[in-house]
């Protein structure tokens, strides 16, 4: 499959995508689970496809999203979409996105920026090992934006006091 350069999203785009999947972390944390909020937004960058919030340690909601996107969309359309993520994906959930076939990811903030609210927490053992490293691995050029200037201390703070719990 022939591969194309992917479109990037506007300053102004980015942080409306963002802030609406912090909207989908809170609601994820309100249902008891891990504030993690993604969205696949459409080659337009502005048509939000879908969003998802974290189910569990293993239902991440990039790899969650991710699959249910290859079941509904071909992967030459995916291409041309964009993973809008609070968070650095972890490597699970970048190889997801990478085989769904997900042509853009960005994230507000970076994995370390997680480790730093989590630390040891047994809920959320991070691994640390950047998206951009097991992209860089693969054979397919997925473009990668974050963390997001000027957004990380709004989506950290909806983790705050979570992981303190």
């Amino acid at each position: 499959m022939a591969q194309t350069q992917h479109p990037g999203l506007t300053p102004d785009q980015l942080q409306r995508h963002l802030l609406r999947a912090d909207g989908v972390a809170r609601r994820a944390m309100a249902m008891g689970r891990h504030p993690f909020g993604a969205l696949l937004v459409a080659p337009d960058g502005e048509t939000v496809l879908a969003e998802q919030g974290n189910i569990d340690t293993v239902h991440h909601a990039e790899a969650t999203l991710a699959r249910t996107a290859s079941l509904n969309y071909p992967a030459s359309f995916l291409w041309g979409c964009t993973l809008v993520t609070t968070f650095e994906p972890c490597a699970m959930c970048t190889g997801t996105i990478y085989w769904a076939h997900i042509g853009h990811i960005v994230y507000g903030a970076s994995e370390e920026a997680l480790l730093a609210l989590t630390g040891n927490h047994p809920d959320n053992p991070t691994l640390s090992l950047p998206c951009r490293e097991v992209v860089a691995r693969g054979q397919k050029p997925l473009r990668i934006t974050g963390p997001v200037p000027g957004l990380e201390a709004t989506l950290v703070e909806t983790h705050r006091h979570f992981w303190q719990r």
